[in-house]
């Protein structure tokens, strides 16, 4: 069912792909066989850990009795940092969603402190660099939100936006585009 990634040839510059999709829509776990064929690959983590939240660390344990013992898990923001890095192996990064909350947290915008905006540019700018520079070859899992209702929070509101802006800056930067609705894999770009 999934239509799996072809090997590019000896030579060939790496693959970068985002995969988008809804809430449990498959995309984590499509992304996740892509990059099976590899025998080595990083992960990167974007989410904090919280042992006050049973729910959210369920989630975190599930997604890492998915992934294979060889490969290496980074848990980190700096999602930039670890594509510049000079390594063969092919990085995943889970979520870009989960990412830009976070980067929203740190640069005040859910609080409107001053120079949020900056801030946050700064981050989404030094991911698309990254993302646009990397050797390695790359699948990033993000949400689409955008194709629902508006939410009735400004704080909905921000994050639909933020994410919407930041899918469509790194979608800028990849090779591939894939949308995953109902578990079902389809290339748009």
């Amino acid at each position: 069912m999934s239509q799996l990634h072809v090997p590019s040839p000896v030579g060939a510059p790496p693959v970068r792909a985002l995969v988008l999709g809804g809430a449990r829509s498959g995309k984590s776990s499509w992304a996740e066989s892509r990059m099976a064929r590899f025998p080595e690959v990083t992960y990167v983590a974007t989410s904090a850990r919280n042992p006050d939240d049973p729910e959210w660390e369920e989630r975190i344990r599930l997604h890492r009795a998915r992934r294979p013992d060889s490969w290496t898990t980074v848990e980190t923001l700096d999602v930039g940092s670890v594509l510049r890095r000079h390594e063969d192996a092919p990085v995943l990064v889970d979520c870009l969603g989960v990412w830009i909350t976070r980067v929203l947290d740190e640069a005040g915008a859910w609080t409107g402190e001053e120079g949020w905006r900056q801030r946050l540019a700064g981050r989404v700018d030094d991911l698309v660099d990254a993302v646009h520079h990397t050797r390695r070859e790359v699948v990033m899992v993000s949400n689409e939100v955008g194709m629902g209702l508006v939410p009735e929070t400004a704080s909905g509101r921000l994050f639909r936006d933020e994410l919407g802006r930041l899918n469509a800056a790194v979608a800028g930067a990849c090779d591939e585009v894939w949308v995953c609705i109902a578990g079902i894999p389809k290339r748009w770009a």
